[in-house]
């Protein structure tokens, strides 16, 4: 936390903020106690009248006159109207287990567009695909459910996102068939017939009740705009909307934008497997796969597919983290790939895997963040 704190310290131009989350103009080193006040009594108000005391009263009152006076629309009466929803999760097969995510306007759908593209592959310990065919792979997978996201998901309640097509063995199938090992290709959208600064934690309970919990304000301190006395720093979700006229993704009153944040969930006939989550905007669809694969497909436990190195196939780069072999760079690039090399983690997860067979449960947690994996 503290190095992507002063990493990012120089958004922190909001005086409120820059006042709060910075110690004479410096983010704080590690080992610093870091106090906000302000949120402390905006949680007791929470606890004291659950819903209301955020929804309505001082707190939301604080939050739309810091969202007016810089010039938003907010008004009292939205924040009293918002509401939670009960959705019917989605999900695909992915050997031998099924995996659950929320539907659109979320970006889980794209995990489970890749995983079908996937299952058509020999992915276990025993392939002969090479370290870079995988990374190759994932990307190229990647390319064509992210293009798929920008162009088609959005707010369900406001237009059509055609859920059961890009599910279907044929959309699948297609994209497999365009995939070479070793080049790139240019993804393209596929009509349907007619007719992503995030927090992640799951808890698996005795009975074997769990819940995947994720929350985000996306890019790192949201807006960088913070609420003076309640202390809530304002997210910037409004980012995921589209600008362009006719696309179903285009900002709209009472429309919510297309998000980044997935939780996720593993079940085998019919029993809990596991929750997981996979934190870091953009990369979250990615980083599903790419857990699930490490421990489906490879075998790994829960805290070695959280420790393997990552990669990122996104806005034209593929970056790969410092835990490949320098020599892969090489392999990469001659495919098409044009390779960078950050310096930066990418992602974090959290994992509880239930063994249906035993019902032993283990957890692993991510090293790239801070967090850890508890039994209780």
């Amino acid at each position: 936390v503290a190095f992507d704190w002063a990493r990012d310290a120089h958004l922190l131009r909001d005086p409120v903020t820059a006042k709060l989350f910075l110690d004479s103009g410096r983010a704080p080193a590690a080992g610093t106690v870091h106090r906000q006040p302000q949120m402390a009594q905006t949680l007791r108000a929470i606890a004291r009248h659950g819903h209301a005391g955020f929804y309505q009263g001082w707190v939301a009152d604080d939050i739309v006159g810091c969202v007016r006076g810089h010039g938003g629309l907010m008004t009292e009466a939205d924040l009293a109207a918002t509401q939670p929803e009960y959705v019917t999760p989605i999900h695909t097969d992915y050997r031998g287990h099924r995996v659950w995510e929320c539907p659109p306007n979320g970006q889980g759908l794209g995990v489970l567009m890749m995983l079908n593209v996937l299952s058509g592959y020999d992915l276990g310990p025993g392939s002969t695909l090479t370290e870079a065919d995988r990374i190759h792979l994932l990307a190229e997978v990647g390319k064509q459910a992210y293009l798929h996201r920008d162009a088609l998901f959005c707010d369900p309640v406001h237009e059509h996102v055609p859920v059961d097509h890009l599910l279907s063995d044929a959309w699948a199938r297609r994209h497999r068939d365009a995939i070479s090992l070793y080049g790139v290709h240019q993804p393209t959208v596929w009509p349907a017939v007619a007719h992503e600064d995030t927090v992640y934690l799951c808890v698996v309970d005795r009975d074997g009740l769990a819940v995947s919990l994720i929350n985000s304000i996306f890019h790192s301190f949201g807006s960088t705009l913070t609420a003076p006395q309640s202390g809530v720093l304002l997210h910037n979700r409004g980012a995921g909307f589209s600008l362009d006229p006719g696309h179903p993704n285009l900002i709209a009153a009472g429309k919510r934008p297309m998000h980044t944040i997935i939780p996720g969930l593993l079940t085998r006939d019919g029993a809990l497997a596991g929750p997981f989550g996979v934190m870091g905007g953009q990369y979250q669809a990615s980083g599903h796969v790419a857990l699930l694969s490490n421990l489906l497909d490879r075998g790994l436990d829960a805290q070695a597919a959280l420790d393997a190195p990552r990669s990122f196939a996104f806005g034209g780069e593929l970056d790969l983290e410092s835990g490949y072999a320098p020599v892969i760079d090489e392999d990469l690039a001659a495919r098409g790939h044009r390779v960078v090399r950050t310096g930066q983690p990418i992602g974090g997860g959290q994992l509880i895997h239930v063994d249906a067979r035993t019902g032993l449960m283990t957890a692993g947690s991510d090293p790239r963040k801070d967090g850890c994996a508890a039994g209780w």
